[in-house]
């Protein structure tokens, strides 16, 4: 791979297009009422929205991002911007309750597929001194995206409808895809293309394997499930008395992470100059201590906010470390590597979208803390325990002579 630093303007223009392609999967949060509405769905059923989101997102992992080993990972991202823009201008389109769900699985799928594959493919187009801090400006993009999607479907869902939120988000699609059609720069292509078959059976070897993979993927999930834990219980403290908070309100919540996100982008810079383990720690005390603000629900608006702030910076760089460090293995491998990554993403999200409500609803705020900051507290020890075989690893290398302790 050519060592030519990416250009500024091209990393914006990736961050960019990471950004919006996430947005889409997240669009329909907070859309549920009116669709509920519009497709004469009860809230039960209007749940399956989001699962059908959910599942194209899963289906993204197992299936298309793995392609991005195979061939042309330019021509493959510019296929699915194009595939992805039909998809959303059939969701808009959307008359029954099946057209509604296919369009959803439609947008999952392709929109995980085309955020994860620019992050594989920025990463292999960086030389591997930048690829820290080029890995770290996408991924603030993705985290930019996720957190403004809700706030902007549900600001342009009340002044023009829930479709103008997907076909606003297919113009966008539009002109990016004019944009990178041009810009994308050309990556190497595998001289005999593997089977989509043979990588997916590469997959297992993969993550039996991998070290960084073993270590970072569950930290991954210990990572996800805590912020969604937060994430997915705190509008019911804020929502109830006595702060009251409107459904925008507590969506506005969510911009507070941007400040979190743009300082992570800063991370890969730390990577690139082989801070890894010191970054690593310190996003882990992060996401421990940020619990103690949080704690202060409902008394106190600042302790909210700061701790939110703390929680979303930890946590993202922790993510931007660990994406980092599994993308310095071979480029033959980065579609795989961030597909099995994503996979522990996907079930600590899962999991901690599921306890975080059930915690608050059973046994208060409180409790939903201390769940955080155990999970915090695991992803530290986790951590330590594979720093300590490390050392322990290389100090048995040394006393038999290797020549890299000398």
């Amino acid at each position: 791979m050519s060592a030519v630093p990416i250009p500024r303007s091209l990393r914006v223009l990736l961050a960019g297009a990471a950004g919006a392609s996430v947005a889409n999967v997240y669009y329909a949060q907070p859309l549920l009422d009116q669709l509920a509405q519009a497709f004469a769905l009860d809230r039960a059923a209007a749940g399956a929205v989001l699962a059908a989101t959910q599942a194209g997102s899963v289906l993204a992992l197992l299936g298309l991002l793995p392609l991005a080993d195979r061939g042309d990972r330019r021509r493959l991202l510019r296929l699915q911007l194009l595939v992805l823009m039909l998809a959303l201008l059939w969701l808009a389109a959307a008359r029954s309750a099946p057209w509604l769900l296919s369009g959803m699985l439609l947008a999952g799928l392709l929109g995980t597929a085309l955020t994860q594959g620019l992050i594989a493919y920025t990463a292999t187009l960086a030389p591997p001194e930048q690829r820290g801090r080029v890995v770290g400006a996408v991924q603030g993009g993705v985290f930019i995206g996720l957190l403004s999607a809700r706030v902007v479907s549900g600001a342009v869902a009340a002044t023009f409808g829930w479709r103008a939120v997907y076909l606003l988000s297919a113009l966008l699609m539009a002109a990016l895809a004019a944009l990178l059609w041009r810009r994308l720069p050309a990556v190497p292509v595998p001289a005999v293309p593997p089977r989509w078959r043979e990588l997916l059976g590469s997959m297992w070897g993969m993550l039996r394997g991998n070290r960084t993979l073993r270590e970072r993927g569950p930290l991954a999930l210990l990572l996800f499930a805590g912020l969604n834990v937060f994430w997915a219980a705190v509008p019911l403290p804020l929502s109830a008395p006595p702060m009251g908070w409107s459904t925008a309100a507590i969506g506005a919540l969510g911009m507070a992470g941007v400040v979190g996100a743009v300082l992570a982008a800063r991370v890969g810079l730390w990577m690139d100059r082989g801070f890894a383990n010191r970054v690593s720690l310190a996003a882990l005390l992060l996401m421990l201590v940020a619990w103690a603000p949080l704690l202060g629900l409902p008394h106190s608006l600042a302790l909210l906010l700061l701790g939110v702030v703390v929680l979303d910076l930890g946590g993202q760089a922790l993510h931007v470390s660990n994406q980092a460090l599994l993308l310095g293995a071979p480029a033959e491998q980065h579609g795989r590597l961030v597909a099995l990554y994503m996979l522990f993403y996907a079930v600590g999200s899962g999991a901690g979208a599921a306890a975080g409500p059930w915690m608050q609803a059973r046994h208060g705020w409180p409790a939903v803390c201390l769940l955080g900051a155990g999970i915090a507290l695991l992803a530290v020890l986790w951590w330590a325990a594979w720093r300590r075989a490390a050392l322990t690893a290389t100090a048995r290398g040394c006393a038999g002579g290797s020549a890299g302790c000398r």
